[in-house]
Formats: C-alpha cells, structure tokens, sequence
C-alpha cells in the first residue's frame, strides 16, 4: 500500500474555518463535544460492555437525513467535536455519507475496532473529512486481545485497519491513532503497546475503564487499574511523544480510581449524547436519563431540558476519554489544556 493515492481530504480552507469556530467555541465556553452511536449492533462482545444487547433493525436506526438535520441545528450552538461510535459504526453501510453530515461544520472522529476496515471505506471516511479514526487495541498480544473482545482474529484485523488507514489518511500519522482501555489486566502492558503503535507510526490514546455506567459490562474480571497510574502515564507521556493524551486528564486518574475528589462533571451543559435511535441524554454513561428523542422534538428544545440537571453534577461514575475531554476544554479550557490540544492532540 505503499503508493496508494491518499483522498484529498476536507479543503484546507474549509477545515482551518472549523478549526477556528471550534476554537472560539471553547473560549465562548459553548457546547462542544457530543458523542453518537450510530448503532448499538457489532460483532464483537467485549466483556466491559453491552451495548450490542440494545442493537435494533438498521431500519429503525437514525439515518442520513436525520443526522444532516442534527448536524445543521448543532452549527447554530457552534462547531463540535463528533465522535461518531457504537457498537460498531462500520456495520452501517451508510457510514461515509453519516460522516460527510457532520464534517463540513464540525470535527468528526470516528471509533471502530477495525474488523471492518477496508481501502474502500478508508479512503471514503477520509474524503468524506473525518478528522481522526481510533482504532481499539488492548493488549500487545492477539490472544488475549481476542478473549477480551470476544472475537479471534480482531487483533491482526485491527492492525491491518491500522495500516489501511494511515496508507489513506490525507494527514498520515496525525489522523490515526490506537485506542487502549487501561483496566487492571493491561496496566502494566501500555508501554509495550506505546512501542507496538510508535512502530507502526500512529499516535495512541488512552480511556480509563467504566465499570459503573449504564449498559457497561459487569464482569468480575474487568476491574479499575491499581493506583499510582497517574505518576507511570504522565512518565510515559513525556518519554512518547505520539501518546495523544491531555494532561489533565493523566493527572486526574488516581484521584478517580481511589475514589477522590473530583472535578465537577459537566455533561449535558458543553456535552451530550445521542444514541442510535434518536434519544438525547447527558452522557454514555448516563444513556438511560434520556431527556427527549431528535425524531420528537428538536435538538435545541431537547438541549434546553439538559441544563442544570442536579443528578449530572453530583455524579462521579467514569472517567472515561469522553469526560476527560470535556473536562480539559470545557468552561473555557485552561491554556495548558489548549497547548496540548494543539501540539498532542492532533498530530504524532
């Protein structure tokens, strides 16, 4: 794949005019970051989740049309951070055109475990103008990555989704990345995984486990990282420099896992959820505090019932990427956070 002909992306006038509303969202302290599950369905059942229990019929799944009307009525809020998930969003067909609603005005970053990566769809994903494809790998080894996701062979597919990706990528490293849950099984094998996605020339990020939110997995074998995490990553972060990772959230992750005091949550006020059939809720964590459907109403009046909701601030149930995210850049975002938004966050 070495002399594919990579797509050539959004224009760059057009991605440095998103850049600069996201941007001016941040500091306005806008809404900014929702995630989307574009289908609870997927083909692996990793032990830490459920979602695919809740998978329905692709015909009863929000489609095109709907997302480019969800995507519209965002960009009066301003420019956000889409991260477009499952399940696993490859199984819909429809993917690229579900990408190209939400790229034109907005960041899309798309989360796949890779088993349905081809050049196809790489190359479709990436002049459609997704920013950035995560690719999930846990382990540094195919055995036990497959019994964690509950499929042999997802290992080697998702290194090769991996390779396919960054041979179509318009930006190459910059848009790739791997994606590791950090739970107690693994917390001793990220450093070989850092050297596995340095050598593949990707960057990698990390989200910490959730063991307590909605539709999350209960296995007694999934269980939190053992503290003092926080001094080995922060470590890590310094000696890799492709470990895409805010500082702050590092820096917080001891304090979650012993149960300290945390950061106030603010999901539902700069972000929110939407899942596969319509409904909008504060968070993923939180998908059952559902507080009306985009088929229903529309997406503003739906965003007006979130605010201020007590049950969101007082919880304290992850602290997943998606929250650490918010955290890091919401109420205006400190500078250290916007300095590794820029310098870490987006490029290896």
């Amino acid at each position: 794949m070495t002399n594919v002909a990579k797509p050539p992306g959004l224009p760059f006038f057009q991605q440095a005019a998103r850049d600069v509303r996201f941007l001016t969202g941040l500091l306005r302290k806008r809404p900014f970051n929702v995630l989307i599950q574009v289908t609870n369905r997927c083909n692996m059942r990793c032990s830490f989740c459920d979602f695919w229990s809740n998978g329905v019929s692709p015909k009863l799944e929000l489609n095109v049309a709907d997302y480019q009307r969800i995507a519209a009525e965002m960009a009066t809020l301003g420019s956000f951070l889409v991260s477009v998930e499952g399940g696993e969003p490859l199984l819909r067909p429809d993917i690229v055109e579900i990408v190209r609603a939400f790229s034109a005005r907005h960041v899309p970053v798309l989360y796949t475990n890779g088993w349905y990566v081809n050049e196809k769809k790489a190359r479709g994903l990436f002049e459609a103008g997704i920013a950035q494809v995560g690719v999930s790998i846990d382990f540094p080894d195919a055995q036990r990555h497959d019994t964690k996701r509950g499929l042999k062979g997802g290992y080697d597919r998702a290194w090769k989704a991996i390779d396919t990706l960054l041979a179509h990528a318009p930006h190459g490293s910059a848009q790739v990345h791997v994606m590791t849950v950090l739970m107690k099984e693994n917390q001793q094998d990220f450093e070989a995984l850092l050297k596995l996605s340095a050598a593949r020339g990707v960057g990698h990020c990390v989200t910490l486990l959730s063991t307590d939110g909605f539709r999350r997995g209960k296995s007694s074998d999934d269980q939190m990282p053992d503290a003092a995490l926080t001094p080995r990553l922060l470590d890590l972060w310094q000696r890799y420099p492709h470990f895409r990772a805010f500082r702050h959230y590092l820096e917080h992750m001891d304090t979650f896992i012993t149960r300290g005091t945390m950061p106030t949550c603010h999901a539902g006020e700069q972000s929110f959820n939407i899942d596969h059939v319509g409904n909008v809720a504060p968070c993923i964590e939180r998908i059952d505090a559902i507080v009306g459907n985009v088929r229903e109403a529309s997406l503003i009046d739906i965003l007006a019932n979130l605010k201020g909701l007590a049950s969101v601030a007082a919880c304290q149930d992850c602290w997943t990427l998606c929250r650490g995210f918010s955290q890091a850049l919401g109420q205006g975002a400190s500078v250290k956070s916007l300095i590794d938004l820029s310098r870490r966050m987006r490029s290896s």
